[in-house]
């Protein structure tokens, strides 16, 4: 088994986050936003796992990141309670537009977040410092 510090592994969660941001924006252009939803809630996912993985905090599960996430930078002031909630309503329309049938989120629902999550990628890597 590879042995990654955990520096460099949050360095490759943080250019995963920065990917999926950039991955985003191209879907945004051409209108697909169920999958523009996925990809910021995976820029969010990426960057709350770096910190996480920065303060030896380990989850296993999407579930488990997002709550470590709100009780290690929300709950504690690192980070404004707005990116918690952001992370929290893409959890939400990411599992409604991956998993539910006639789920087809609109512009007006995503693209307001686009600026946010690229926000939250911005403050968790000035937290981690890299």
């Amino acid at each position: 088994m590879d042995y990654y510090s955990k520096k460099d592994l949050s360095k490759y969660r943080l250019a995963r986050a920065k990917e999926s941001i950039e991955e985003a924006k191209l879907l945004a252009e051409k209108g697909h936003w169920n999958t523009t939803a996925n990809r910021l809630y995976y820029a969010c996912f990426y960057s709350a796992s770096a910190y996480l993985v920065t303060m030896g905090i380990e989850a296993s599960t999407h579930a488990g990141i997002k709550t470590a996430f709100n009780k290690a930078l929300i709950s504690t002031s690192l980070l404004p309670p707005s990116l918690g909630v952001l992370y929290n309503k893409l959890f939400n329309l990411r599992q409604d537009a991956d998993y539910r049938d006639y789920k087809d989120l609109e512009e007006e629902d995503i693209a307001p977040m686009m600026q946010e999550a690229e926000n939250l990628v911005i403050q968790v890597e000035a937290l981690i410092g890299l």
